[in-house]
């Protein structure tokens, strides 16, 4: 079975064929961070009107690099949410009009679901039930219990920042750029992660929720304090070594809070087979190698194949699609009116 994907849930436009939830025939992303990185972050206005420009063309060569035309393609996965409403309206109804004109088969899908699918992209051996679940990027943090295909419990999420946005506001703080994750992974490779002890929420105990708002501030309050100590006066003349030490202190606390409370939840449920780190922020090598380093040999641990997989991408809509439909193909018709939500239950 053949899916379109169209994600264009934030600030990226992209389309993509994938065959079987697995196999991906083309993958095109039309990326807006040139733009947004001018005001330290995604304005929404802004970001639908890129969307405007950038779909059709993600689509049409999408198609063109899988070699295929629209009477190939079986079905069509669109982002429905959660996400920004005015980009995801510019998915819908450009999903909406295909599926009228060409009759296809039209699937909505949950944004953080398509995180979860990015694991099963480009992957031979067959993943095994139950999977514990570690989603991390710019809007949500959540920890799930995946029982088998569309089976899931919610565990623990986030109650104010993501780590996603944490990694971000950090990076503006810093005057790192934008978008914040590989900017501040690139600053840790050259400091000291000792330099500063940030705080880590841990919540009442045995919560499984994060907590990412006060590490902002204590980083924020804890760069202050240090520019009026070192008399600096403009952004300009901040040290290097200063940003580099403070963004490899930040990076260390929020790795070990997402990692101790993944492996809180490990030990709740022992009958886990595998361990899978989804969302923008799995790309980050150190919380990959922090979550490695603590997980039991028994147990399977995955991350998405391609970083392409770990950022918003159309593979993963169109994956989480297919499994979807796999669930209940009666649930899904062509000629339908998806209608974006930010609400959209998990």
């Amino acid at each position: 079975m053949k899916i379109l994907g169209i994600e264009s849930s934030c600030d990226d436009s992209s389309a993509s064929v994938v065959e079987n939830g697995r196999k991906v025939l083309s993958s095109v992303i039309k990326s807006q961070s040139t733009i947004h990185n001018l005001t330290g972050g995604v304005v929404p206005e802004v970001a639908a009107r890129e969307h405007l420009s950038n779909m059709i063309p993600a689509i049409d060569e999408a198609l063109k690099l899988a070699n295929l035309s629209m009477k190939d393609i079986d079905a069509i996965a669109i982002t429905q949410g959660p996400g920004l409403v005015s980009s995801l309206i510019v998915g819908t109804e450009t999903a909406n009009v295909i599926s009228f004109v060409e009759d296809k088969l039209l699937i909505p899908v949950h944004h953080i679901h398509g995180h979860i699918y990015a694991n099963f992209l480009e992957v031979e051996d067959e993943i095994r039930f139950p999977a514990l679940i570690l989603t991390v990027s710019g809007g949500h943090n959540e920890l799930i219990l995946m029982r088998d295909h569309f089976d899931f419990t919610l565990l623990g999420q986030s109650r104010d920042d993501a780590g996603g946005e944490a990694f971000d506001k950090v990076a503006r703080i810093l005057g790192l750029g934008y978008p914040g994750g590989p900017k501040i992974s690139e600053a840790s490779q050259k400091g000291n992660p000792d330099a500063f002890k940030f705080p880590k929420a841990r919540l009442e105990k045995g919560s499984l929720d994060f907590s990412f708002s006060g590490l902002k501030t204590a980083v924020l309050n804890q760069f202050t304090e240090e520019v009026k100590r070192e008399n600096i006066s403009d952004e300009a003349s901040v040290p290097e070594k200063l940003k580099n030490d403070i963004a490899a202190s930040f990076q260390k606390a929020i790795n070990e809070a997402l990692s101790e409370k993944l492996m809180l939840a490990l030990a709740n449920y022992p009958d886990v087979k595998e361990v899978h780190l989804a969302g923008g922020v799995s790309a980050n090598e150190n919380l990959r190698e922090m979550i490695r380093l603590q997980m039991p040999q028994n147990v399977v641990f995955r991350f998405p194949k391609s970083l392409e997989y770990c950022t918003d991408n159309a593979s993963m809509i169109a994956a989480a699609g297919y499994f979807r439909f796999q669930k209940n193909p009666s649930e899904f018709k062509a000629k339908t009116n998806i209608v974006p939500s930010s609400d959209f239950g998990f």
